[in-house]
Formats: structure tokens, sequence, C-alpha cells
């Protein structure tokens, strides 16, 4: 017998695209976070790029933060190069081998992070040339517009767009969480997330962040 709460969990099949740029910590957690919503709602989930040297292009910004702008290209063309020539689904392992490197292993010599992640995953040394070329930069552009255009390009990365109701979409910014929420946890952050994603009128639930991402 089914019991209330595991009755309450019972839902159809959700599909789920979540936009990030590899240098960002927030969207790593999150995107970790997501990993275990996997685990415990079913959920599917399609990865993208997104890319904060678009969203910042134009603004002013403090001298450092525009050098990691300039930074921040390199690891989102190799994965853009990775998807065009190998498949959507290598994706997710080059990211995850990028953010142990950039984010758990503290590596901000990004070149070297994302080398050592094509090697991990089986990808050709020579895909890191594309960090340094524009070749790939209209279908960088493209893949951030598709996610940020939905949700506005006043916020940041993580994005995540899922199956609403009548084959509608719900896109969100977030949610920006440390550190990861583990198990039902996870499940229980993604249920309320897409709770007040879906509710007609709903835009923004915030406060201060007092402390840094913890990575786990």
């Amino acid at each position: 017998m089914v019991n209330q709460e595991e009755r309450s969990h019972e839902t159809s099949p959700t599909h789920a695209d979540f936009w990030f740029d590899p240098a960002c910590p927030w969207a790593w957690i999150t995107s970790r976070w997501m990993l275990e919503v996997q685990q415990v709602r079913d959920v599917t989930v399609d990865w993208h790029v997104m890319s904060l040297g678009v969203l910042n292009e134009g603004r002013e910004l403090p001298e450092q933060y525009v050098d990691l702008m300039a930074r921040t290209w390199g690891p989102v063309r190799v994965v853009t190069a990775a998807r065009l020539a190998h498949g959507q689904g290598i994706v997710l392992p080059l990211y995850s081998a990028m953010g142990q490197r950039i984010h758990n292993g503290g590596e901000q010599d990004f070149e070297k992070a994302t080398s050592e992640a094509l090697a991990e995953v089986g990808l050709p040394a020579e895909l890191i040339a594309a960090a340094a070329s524009t070749d790939y930069d209209v279908a960088v552009r493209e893949s951030h517009c598709t996610g940020m255009d939905p949700v506005g390009m006043d916020v940041g990365t993580p994005v995540i767009h899922v199956d609403g109701a009548v084959g509608e979409k719900v896109a969100f910014f977030g949610p920006v969480v440390t550190p990861t929420p583990r198990g039902e946890a996870a499940g229980r952050l993604w249920d309320g997330t897409l709770l007040v994603a879906s509710t007609p009128g709903f835009y923004e639930i915030k406060r201060s962040r007092g402390v840094p991402p913890t990575f786990d």
C-alpha cells in the first residue's frame, strides 16, 4: 500500500532544461542539486550553456570582474564545440569534469581545468583550441538567448526551464542554494520550486546571501 507521503510525490515525468556557465559557483551547486533531484523525482534533464560574458556585455564592471568575464568565454566555447562535434550527451560529463576542477578543486586556470576535463571524458585534446576561437560564438549566443530570453537579462545562472501545464514551459532563475541539498531534501526543494515557479504572476522570493558557496 502506498502511504500518503509517497502518494504526494507521485507525479508524471518532467523534462527540464538547465543553463549554466562553467565558471559560476552557484550554478555548479545547483547543477549538483539537480542531479540529486533526478535520484528522487522522475525528471530528465538536458544541459545547455549560457555565457556570463554575453550577459555582462556593455555593463560597468569592476576591473577584476572584466578580466573574469573575458576568461569565462573559454570553457563555454569548448563545451559548445564538444556538443557540436560529439552530441548533446557529452555536455553534462564535460561540465562535471570542469566543475570538479574549477569549483571543488579551486583551479582558476580555466584552460588547464578544461584541458584536463577533456582528457577525463575522452574527448580530443585539440578541442581546447576552441577556447581562444570565435568560431563557436554564434552557437554560444544562440544557446544563451534560448535560455535567458524567457527569464530576462537581469538575472544570472543557473536558469531552468520545465514542462508546465498544457505544454507550456515555465522558466526561472535559480534556485541559489548552498550547500547542495541531498536526497529527499533535494526533492522537496524541487517540488517547492516548481510550485512557486508555476504560479501565475509569481516573480521572486529573495534574501541576502550571507555565506559563500560551499562545495562538497
